[in-house]
């Protein structure tokens, strides 16, 4: 008779309330997964409809997912009996003490999410940004790699790039080549910019609108400089303007038009005897 009434009253005082207890945390527990994955389908649909990087996405969603999973652990905890105000409190202190030592890191990360967010660049771009330039091969959440035009691979801290000036030579389907030929004073300048002019005109690749200009930009020391700046597409920069500079230089050689290097006449007094 004793033995069934201790029974009783272990069932009374702790089988049956740790019971429920358990209960109800596997309950708060399995429907928090589910309403967890209900968020995520949405926070991945509007993401996805906002148009945002599928790397930027599956990092959201783990981030999501695991923030969503600590707050039901944490509300299972409590409804088992745990006191979670310590075990948040020691989940904040190990943060904060993470985040002091991965300073740098998270400052790539955040300049990372933002390159991925705001787009200055995609890939196959060609910039120039933190401290270097090439073409843009992979844009990650802690540095973004570059192709320089030799080949060779470049590693570059996001926090480096999205911190200082980005050039993107790319963005724009255009592109204005500003390069500047000198004369000699004694040389005809209207010849030479019919000269220059009829270069231009040869090549198909340099468009016709906006116009090209030929003027003349300084009277320097030894040489009337030229300002040439025709226009062209943004993938035919560099060939345009390597060929340019050639055709003029063996054009004005065979105009007899002078281009002058820097020199210095030296005169030399005789001492009167």
């Amino acid at each position: 008779m004793l033995e069934s009434l201790n029974i009783a009253k272990l069932l009374d005082v702790y089988a049956i309330p740790w019971g429920i207890k358990i209960a109800a945390a596997l309950a708060i527990f399995v429907l928090g997964r589910w309403v967890a994955r209900m968020i995520l389908k949405v926070v991945d649909k509007l993401l996805n409809k906002a148009g945002m990087d599928v790397m930027l996405v599956n990092f959201v969603h783990s981030i999501v997912n695991a923030l969503l999973l600590l707050f039901i652990v944490i509300a299972s905890l409590d409804q088992l009996g745990v006191n979670t105000t310590s075990f948040i409190a020691l989940i904040g202190a190990a943060g904060l003490a993470v985040g002091l030592a991965l300073q740098g890191s998270l400052q790539n990360f955040a300049s990372g999410v933002l390159l991925i967010v705001f787009r200055p660049f995609n890939v196959g771009h060609f910039i120039e940004a933190g401290g270097t330039a090439g073409v843009v091969e992979e844009i990650g959440i802690f540095s973004t790699r570059m192709k320089t035009g030799d080949n060779r691979e470049i590693i570059v801290p996001n926090g480096a790039i999205y911190g200082g000036t980005i050039i993107n030579n790319s963005a724009r389907d255009t592109r204005r080549i500003d390069m500047v030929f000198g004369i000699g004073y004694g040389d005809d300048i209207k010849k030479a910019k019919e000269v220059m002019q009829s270069i231009l005109d040869a090549d198909a690749r340099i468009l016709k609108e906006p116009v090209a200009l030929i003027a003349v930009a300084e009277l320097a020391d030894s040489s009337v400089n030229f300002a040439v700046r025709p226009w062209v597409n943004s993938g035919d920069y560099w060939g345009v303007k390597f060929a340019v500079t050639e055709k003029i230089k063996l054009a004005f050689d065979d105009a007899g038009i002078s281009i002058p290097y820097p020199q210095m006449d030296l005169h030399i007094d005789k001492p009167e005897s």
